[in-house]
């Protein structure tokens, strides 16, 4: 421990005030009372975002007092803006004098991870009050604690400015693949190729999905339907055809009648739309690669099979990802947040096709250009993990006493404690006579 440190219990040098629920009548969103929170469901950056208010609190925490989540999860902090009303999803921690608030704060963010583990319960991992007040703090001298507080503040913000800037690359690179299939698309992307080669765009054909493909629908998974002698097979649901890509991490299994396999199990560069659900789900999808072995697909799922194996399936899925997303969404069935396509509008779906040679050349310069953006998006990642790792680093070293340096004439912490608590031993007396006199 650094010169001049001490570890006491957190009840010795701050006030905790756990929170509970007041009556729901009391409470609503009509802005009567005293802004109300829960939990963590409500914390901001720094402070939290007010839904619900109270009239009648139970608990109550001050301006500036450290709102700690005690409760699913354990951990995370903010700052109370104002006089509110806590529930027992938070306590209320304010430093007693000689203790700096936001050094108190920063140190809750530095045991966070420990934290978050510590919490007990088969339904909601929680710590209790008895537990809070024997977790142990690092208490500086105080005008140490204001230099590492003070510092702290310049590294995390700066800290918090590169985390920003590196958040809007994810965007960007949507925005540019998302551009990247509109040239594709439109034939942007082989300008220049077509004027090289002398073809025209006029050369690029209208065409319906059934003049280029057969289209199938899947197998309905029905219990009572199967047999011992049916064969078990790997099969693809909505969740694993996703809009540009198969997600392979969860596959179940049905039984399919040996009589029907041929035309449900699906071959290399068979060409997959979902029938619907949520509006983001409608007519998406990817290609099938022969990722597993003898695998079907289920009714909600259909498949395109090209007639032609010059035509290109990867074109076919982007066109259906892109332009055709909006066809489906003006031809397919919608209620309320829910949306689907049946075997007809998909057949129907129209597709402007360039001949194969430039088919095969729009795929080439798509997946470069992707290739560069993954790239991008591979640093992204390693960046924001390190970045990630830098805010607790900094935290572990401050609070290692070695973030900024010591000054031998700072009053040692156990003497600021000891003095600290007689003044208030002092004052508890003299309160007491006060009431006895009034």
């Amino acid at each position: 421990m650094p010169n001049g440190w001490i570890k006491v219990p957190l009840q010795q040098c701050a006030n905790i005030n756990m929170g509970q629920s007041p009556e729901g009548k009391y409470v609503s969103e009509n802005k009567d009372g005293l802004p109300f929170y829960q939990g963590k469901a409500e914390f901001g950056k720094t402070y939290p975002i007010p839904r619900k208010f109270c009239t009648k609190p139970t608990k109550i925490a001050q301006q500036n007092d450290i709102l700690l989540s005690i409760r699913a999860p354990v951990g995370p902090t903010n700052l109370c803006p104002d006089e509110s009303c806590i529930g027992r999803g938070l306590a209320g921690i304010r430093a007693h004098d000689g203790v700096s608030q936001q050094y108190l704060l920063k140190y809750f963010k530095h045991i966070e991870p420990w934290l978050s583990q510590q919490g007990t319960g088969s339904t909601f991992k929680a710590i209790s009050g008895g537990f809070l007040s024997d977790v142990g703090v690092l208490i500086a001298p105080l005008n140490e604690q204001i230099r590492i507080a003070d510092k702290l503040d310049s590294l995390l913000a700066k800290v918090d400015a590169a985390q920003a800037r590196l958040e809007k690359i994810p965007t960007l690179l949507k925005r540019f693949r998302q551009s990247v299939l509109a040239a594709a698309t439109s034939g942007e992307l082989t300008r220049e190729w077509r004027n090289t080669n002398g073809i025209g765009f006029d050369e690029w054909t209208w065409k319906k999905l059934s003049d280029i493909a057969e289209i199938q629908g899947g197998i309905t998974k029905d219990s009572k339907k199967q047999s011992n002698d049916d064969e078990e097979v790997p099969y693809l649901r909505v969740a694993n055809v996703q809009r540009g890509y198969l997600d392979l991490k969860e596959i179940k299994t049905i039984r399919i009648p040996k009589s029907k396999l041929d035309k449900l199990l699906l071959v290399d560069g068979d060409v997959l739309f979902n029938e619907g659900g949520d509006i983001d789900k409608l007519g998406r999808g990817w290609i099938w690669e022969s990722q597993i072995d003898r695998c079907s697909f289920q009714n909600h799922v259909f498949r395109a099979r090209l007639f032609d194996s010059k035509n290109h399936p990867k074109y076919v899925s982007w066109w259906g990802n892109t332009e055709g997303f909006e066809y489906f969404i003006r031809q397919g069935k919608q209620t309320t947040n829910l949306a689907s396509i049946n075997k007809t509008i998909l057949c129907n779906l129209p597709i402007n096709m360039p001949s194969p040679e430039e088919q095969t050349e729009i795929v080439r310069r798509v997946e470069s250009l992707f290739s560069q953006a993954d790239a991008v998006e591979k640093q992204y990642l390693a960046a924001k993990q390190r970045l990630d790792r830098l805010s607790q680093a900094l935290l572990a070293k401050a609070f290692r006493g070695e973030l900024v340096p010591q000054d031998p004439n700072d009053e040692p912490a156990a003497e600021l404690l000891k003095r600290i608590q007689a003044e208030r031993t002092t004052l508890t007396p003299t309160r007491r006579q006060r009431n006895q006199s009034s």
